[in-house]
């Protein structure tokens, strides 16, 4: 393992370590407005949200690595305390990375993206059209960390008023994630798009007490085959099956196994694991936990 303690690394590499290792880190589009009604917008992935009761998002503007200087952001928001979060897919990914350009002051990277601004309903700044999210908030709370390059520089902003494409959201009228095609930032110049293959689903054990993975017999706990993840699966089971099931499971389902391995305990029970193994990469949770019990059921 490579490890480092923060105060070993130059600035340069650290950044390099902490935005390569948080990854992926959700994009926040912001746009504000200074005093005099010059309109900003920027990207920023130190970003996400941390309450709903307010609601209330961070972002950080964080100081230039090279010289320490603010953002226009930061600036903007001290003067004029409103935001808008526009949150970034993929079909304005390009647009977005364009915008982090280091503009003069007052230049309208509106403008300069071709992107669409859209007057808001109870901010100055405007929204991004084109986004699939866009989040008018209010700035509630600024906090530096420091003036050396690459402090962060905190802006707690809470949601006034939430707009949601129509195309992304469901029949109950909320956000879906196969529809929203968001993109992240990782370390370099390396996004990822959250969509397709990228999604999967992970049950939660809510108002499920779950064994736990030590709870598990000690044949099943200790395979070889199967990972932490699918034993994590099979913890995440408040009881095992009933014997019977295992039984009739084992032979309608197992009969092959047994009849090809009926000699050989050992290679018996690595089928069986590579066989359970499979049905818990499909969800298949309840008849993986059959087939491995049916090594010692009968």
């Amino acid at each position: 393992m490579t490890s480092y303690a923060p105060s070993e690394l130059d600035a340069r590499k650290l950044h390099q370590c902490l935005l390569g290792g948080i990854a992926p880190r959700p994009i926040a589009f912001v746009s504000t407005q200074d005093e005099q009604g010059r309109v900003n917008l920027a990207p920023f992935s130190y970003f996400n949200v941390f309450s709903a009761n307010p609601p209330l998002l961070v972002f950080s503007p964080a100081r230039r690595g090279r010289d320490g200087s603010t953002k226009h952001t930061w600036g903007n928001v001290q003067r004029v305390p409103e935001v808008v979060v526009n949150l970034v897919d993929h079909a304005m990914v390009h647009a977005c990375s364009l915008a982090s350009t280091d503009y003069a002051e007052g230049v309208d990277e509106f403008v300069k993206t071709g992107l669409t601004p859209l007057a808001s309903d109870t901010v100055s700044p405007p929204r991004v059209a084109e986004a699939p999210v866009q989040l008018e908030c209010k700035v509630v709370k600024l906090e530096s960390l420091g003036d050396q390059g690459g402090a962060g520089q905190l802006v707690f902003a809470e949601i006034l008023k939430m707009h949601f494409r129509d195309d992304v959201v469901n029949e109950a009228g909320v956000p879906d994630a196969t529809l929203l095609d968001l993109v992240g930032r990782c370390g370099g110049d390396h996004y990822v798009r959250a969509n397709g293959d990228a999604l999967f689903t992970v049950p939660k054990p809510l108002g499920v007490m779950g064994m736990g993975v030590d709870a598990l017999p000690e044949d099943i706990r200790t395979s070889r085959v199967l990972t932490g993840n699918q034993l994590a699966m099979l913890g995440g089971a408040e009881a095992l099956p009933d014997e019977t099931d295992v039984n009739e499971h084992k032979l309608l389902e197992l009969a092959d196994l047994f009849m090809e391995h009926e000699d050989d305990g050992a290679a018996l029970e690595q089928a069986l694991h590579q066989h359970a193994a499979s049905l818990l990469d499909q969800g298949m949770v309840d008849e993986a936990w059959k087939t491995l019990l049916s090594f010692n059921a009968g």
